[in-house]
């Protein structure tokens, strides 16, 4: 597939996920600037713990307000992925954030009525359905937005946004609207280097999707780039329906290195990108970057890195997070696929639905 015939493109990706992905920085600002006007909860200042329920594209954002958050806040914040909460989940100290982009995730409506019926505070984060029918009810604080989007994943900037916004609103973190500011210009710059209309010859995007063609994606990332590499697995997952794995440093020098032996028909199928950061990274992380990086090349791996743009941790995200979004729709228009359609997941949520 040539990753530059527009015509292709456009019949390959028939309900515009690359408008989506070209949007980005406006819906990250859009997100931000949203989050500002919202009902505010008066119990904040007490609240000692924040768990965020949610699956796929709701739940990446409370995994990147988790990890750069945890650069300076003192409040501890916990992704959850499933209906049940731990037991220590409980009373007023306690708030629960229940984002669902539709409003109809049955683990996140599972684990709302669980927070609910042990006195946690609960905060909804959703563009209506059930979530937003229970927090009305409940008359628990709803954060509602509204969006042409249809797919989650493809509302990142306003799943991470939002959080972005209360957890800066809350005091939780200090000097987020420049962080913003920036990660939106830093997009906005970079936009023009991965556009559609860029040629793979000077495209990094369309150049590294191409690299994808039969092999494997594994992506590395440490600290603050660890949910980004989970970002980028998902994204493969359901953009270019093509198999893509993601493990933490230092975590992965302790076992996945060990395995590059077997079985080699595999391994010689593997793609192993590696999220670096020099200023963000601790730099004994950045050293294993560089360390694994060379072990696995010994060992006859393809390797490659990808270093973030920016001054700081949110623009340095965010820029990481838009290449790995049109690294994936590239892939996608190089398989030939559809980067919207997701049939197996709406397969099981029919199956699952026929169970009740």
């Amino acid at each position: 597939m040539n990753l530059d015939d527009l015509q292709q493109i456009q019949q390959l990706d028939a309900t515009n996920m690359l408008g989506h992905i070209d949007g980005l920085p406006e819906q990250f600002e859009t997100a931000w600037e949203h989050a500002q006007t919202q009902l505010l909860p008066t119990y904040l200042p007490n609240i000692r713990q924040v768990i965020i329920s949610g699956m796929g594209g709701s739940a990446i954002g409370g995994d990147l307000l988790a990890a750069v958050a945890g650069l300076t806040s003192p409040i501890p914040i916990l992704i959850i992925r499933g209906y049940d909460l731990p037991a220590w989940v409980q009373g007023e100290h306690t708030l629960v954030i229940a984002s669902s982009f539709s409003g109809n995730t049955e683990e996140t409506l599972a684990a709302y009525d669980v927070a609910k019926s042990r006195g946690a505070h609960l905060l909804a984060l959703t563009t209506g359905g059930k979530l937003a029918a229970k927090a009305k009810q409940d008359r628990q604080t709803l954060w509602s937005f509204s969006t042409n989007i249809d797919q989650p994943r493809a509302a990142i900037g306003w799943s991470f946004g939002l959080l972005l916004g209360l957890a800066s609103r809350a005091g939780w973190m200090q000097n987020v609207g420049p962080q913003v500011a920036e990660a939106v210009a830093n997009m906005k710059t970079y936009r023009e280097k991965y556009g559609v209309n860029v040629p793979a010859m000077t495209n990094p995007a369309k150049r590294q999707a191409g690299q994808y063609m039969g092999r494997v994606p594994v992506f590395i990332g440490a600290g603050i780039f660890e949910p980004v590499a989970r970002r980028w697995k998902g994204q493969l997952n359901e953009n270019s329906k093509s198999f893509a794995v993601h493990d933490p440093i230092p975590e992965m020098n302790h076992n996945a290195v060990v395995g590059v032996n077997f079985p080699q028909e595999v391994l010689s199928k593997l793609s192993v990108m590696f999220i670096a950061s020099p200023q963000y990274d601790h730099p004994r992380n950045h050293l294993r970057h560089d360390l694994t990086l060379n072990l696995l090349l010994q060992n006859g791996i393809m390797i490659d890195r990808f270093t973030p743009a920016g001054n700081s941790p949110i623009a340095q995200m965010m820029h990481a997070i838009q290449f790995g979004d049109y690294l994936s729709f590239y892939t996608a228009i190089a398989y030939g696929a559809d980067p919207a359609v997701i049939a197996p997941i709406m397969e099981l949520k029919q199956a699952l639905a026929d169970h009740q």
